[in-house]
């Protein structure tokens, strides 16, 4: 019998076909919460080889996109907490924060994936999902198996805290986030 980090001699997902077609979506997404491409490409990794191993949980493979998308954010989360432990660092340590943007310059992709890398993950997640990946609230509720009104609240929240980041970065008139409905 294979242990649990070796993939199953029967597995019965094509792991090169979820490769072939997911790679794009998951690496969209990875690199949205992870906001380094380097990072990226590790987490979609960890995901298709969780995705090798566990197969087996997959009942519904229809459902395979989400499946993929849920253990991508589980190696995101993992990753995160891991990081945490292992950056602790003294206040006397940290330097002088440098401004990311001067008062003349627009906001651009990487001043918004800036502000979206500092938000925490609770609120970072459903941001990417809605607005990156165009989820439906119902959609994300699902995916992180939370009540809707918890992805509204986080949403809101996650709205709100980015709309600080990026009018820190580009003073001026406030920075409008613009919902969709769904």
């Amino acid at each position: 019998m294979a242990s649990p980090r070796e993939p199953r001699s029967d597995a019965s997902l094509d792991v090169a076909e979820l490769v072939e077609q997911h790679t794009g979506l998951l690496y969209g997404l990875a690199r949205r919460l992870a906001g380094c491409p380097a990072d990226a490409e590790d987490l979609v990794q960890r995901t298709f080889l969780a995705a090798q191993v566990h197969g087996e949980q997959l009942r519904d493979f229809g459902k395979v996109r989400g499946w993929l998308c849920t253990i991508l954010r589980n190696e995101f989360l993992k990753m995160v907490r891991k990081r945490r432990r292992d950056s602790m660092v003294s206040l006397e340590t940290l330097g002088e924060a440098a401004s990311a943007a001067t008062v003349d310059e627009e906001i651009d992709a990487e001043a918004v994936q800036q502000a979206v890398d500092g938000l925490p993950a609770d609120f970072r997640v459903p941001v990417v999902l809605y607005y990156f990946q165009e989820m439906s609230y119902r959609e994300i509720a699902e995916e992180l198996d939370v009540p809707i009104g918890t992805v509204m609240s986080r949403l809101s929240r996650g709205k709100a805290q980015l709309r600080s980041r990026l009018q820190a970065l580009n003073p001026g008139p406030p920075t409008r986030l613009v919902a969709r409905t769904g």
